[in-house]
């Protein structure tokens, strides 16, 4: 009757070892599939995140080429503008020089005619 009792209860620590042992692989097993998936659902959010700074240094070398052609065009659009200016100013110069030279040839012309006609009078300016 021990001996029954006795394999009767080693039977019984058997099955509760196997029970232990299959409920800590199913344990292990559970906590590797949870590790696995937050591991995958933070890649997916690593991967994304990564996406999105190659597409930030794409365009960021695209606006860093794009100002650079910008300061270059505004450079050329500035030396027009003061070459216009200065265009305007010699145009400006000659003008003034013109009339100068056109009312010392009308008061030149004026004085001749006095003179060739023979009333010589003081030219008024």
């Amino acid at each position: 009757m021990l001996s029954r009792l006795l394999k009767e209860h080693q039977a019984k620590q058997n099955e509760r070892k196997e029970l232990q042992e299959k409920r800590r692989r199913e344990a292990i097993a559970a906590a590797t599939a949870l590790t696995e998936a937050l591991v995958d659902h933070l890649n997916v959010g690593v991967a994304q995140a990564y996406v999105n700074q190659r597409k930030l240094d794409h365009e960021v070398k695209t606006l860093q080429i794009q100002a650079s052609q910008f300061a270059k065009q505004t450079a050329q659009w500035i030396s027009m503008v003061e070459n216009f200016n200065q265009a305007l100013k010699e145009i400006g110069d000659v003008e003034n020089w013109a009339r100068s030279i056109e009312m010392d040839m009308r008061t030149i012309a004026t004085a001749l005619d006095y003179v060739h006609r023979g009333q010589l009078q003081p030219a008024s300016s």
